[in-house]
């Protein structure tokens, strides 16, 4: 018999992050016997579904069979020693129910994570609700960087934890700031916690997790593809409070604002130069009014005391307010479906089987299939019989119904397995 805790930490390795069907299935089954219907379902998917159908509404229902599928596929992670494995760097695993979980976190209701693989002492519970995330662009300007030090700095000087992505530009300075002044930081890592990325802020990553922690959702091994970068946004967007320092029209940092709306966390944004092309999406924010203005720490900080008041009026006004994504010359959309650029990200130079990518990529059979297809008639893969490799481009394609694409860029698209929201997000580097 597999307990609780060791479900949830295999959870935590069968699925993609924010799997909200996972999460949904979890919920009314609880993760031990979610995990043996996943197991015994293999033999008869139908029969599996039919039995369980009654159980769940019937969205949940209808794609059990799916996620019987995805989730199967990774069954060997399951058994893996992920705990053993955490221990080696240096860190411990917490899951849901556990004393110091972040309780916060439990607002993302089913892609909520199931476990959080960390690296320090710090207390995440404590630090998620009463911390800031200070977010923004990777290819920052000097003056973001600065104002992204001044926000942090303030923030740890009035005894707020400050949360970001530990990515370089905007997350690295104010990891930085907050190591300089002395204070808690917590870094939200989009891969294993055991491979600190980017490898140039390792240096950073080590006393960040020192003094405070490096946390991820999924256990060591994991590689920080794109997708997970979006997934990690909604960890920290469920700190108390969300400021956008610098982010283009079309960057992963609005996800991570979106996130916040949506949780009804209070948003802010910095303003840039007008004709900054890097604030774009900070100006959107603030024009929409999605987000308040912050110029300086007070600002932020009145935010932060806001709170409750904050997700009151959302609540009232009817959640989350429009997030601005204009189209941007520059950043053009990419992949038609999260699928695709799951399917993407799993690809390599070298081909391997359609049934290997479908595994690494958390697809189905039939998902994989149908990804492989449009990026193939898109000229982003090739394949030899079977196995599928990234093909070499020359110049961007154009895929059917959609604006022409290079390999770093997303169009709208709106997961519907994992329920989240990459409206309008450019991918990180």
């Amino acid at each position: 018999m597999t307990s609780e805790r060791d479900a949830l930490i295999a959870w935590s390795a069968i699925v993609e992050p924010g799997d909200a069907v996972a999460g949904a299935l979890v919920e009314v089954c609880g993760a031990a016997e979610a995990l043996g219907w996943v197991r015994s379902g293999q033999a008869d998917p139908v029969g599996a579904v039919m039995a369980l159908a009654p159980l769940c509404s019937e969205g949940l229902a209808e794609k059990l069979g799916a996620g019987l599928e995805r989730w199967g596929r990774r069954l060997d992670l399951a058994a893996a020693p992920h705990e053993r494995r955490t221990s080696l760097v240096g860190g411990h695993v917490i899951v849901r129910g556990d004393e110091g979980w972040p309780v916060a976190l439990d607002d993302l209701g089913p892609a909520a994570p199931f476990a959080l693989y960390v690296r320090g002492a710090a207390d995440l519970n404590a630090a998620w609700r009463d911390g800031a995330a200070v977010v923004g662009s990777r290819s920052s300007t000097a003056y973001g960087a600065h104002m992204a030090a001044l926000l942090a700095g303030g923030l740890v000087d009035a005894g707020a934890p400050v949360v970001s992505g530990g990515a370089f530009g905007i997350d690295v300075a104010a990891h930085r700031a907050v190591l300089a002044a002395g204070g808690l930081t917590i870094a939200v890592m989009a891969g294993g916690v055991d491979q600190l990325y980017p490898v140039a802020n390792a240096e950073v990553l080590r006393d960040v997790a020192a003094t405070g922690a490096v946390v991820s959702e999924v256990p060591p091994g994991s590689a920080p593809r794109r997708q997970r970068f979006l997934s990690r946004n909604r960890l920290i967007a469920a700190s108390r409070v969300t400021v956008v320092v610098e982010a283009a029209s079309r960057s992963g940092a609005l996800s991570t604002a979106r996130h916040a709306l949506e949780l009804l966390r209070p948003l802010g944004a910095v303003p840039g130069p007008a004709t900054s092309a890097g604030s774009t999406g900070c100006h959107g924010l603030i024009r929409d009014g999605a987000a308040v203005l912050v110029s300086e720490p007070s600002h932020a900080l009145e935010l932060w005391a806001s709170a409750s008041e904050w997700a009151g009026a959302m609540g009232e006004s009817g959640g989350s307010r429009p997030v601005n994504a204009a189209p941007s010359d520059e950043l053009r959309p990419e992949f038609g479906s999260p699928h695709e650029r799951s399917f993407y990200d799993a690809c390599g130079a070298r081909p391997r089987p359609l049934a290997s990518l479908a595994a690494a990529a958390g697809l189905t059979l039939l998902e994989a299939r149908a990804a492989a297809g449009a990026l193939h008639v898109a000229g982003l893969v090739r394949h030899r019989g079977d196995e599928w490799a990234h093909a070499r481009l020359e110049k961007p394609r154009t895929m059917t119904n959609t604006p022409q694409i290079t390999p770093k860029r997303v169009t709208d698209v709106t997961n519907v397995n994992q329920g989240i929201d990459l409206t309008g997000v450019t991918m990180p580097q």
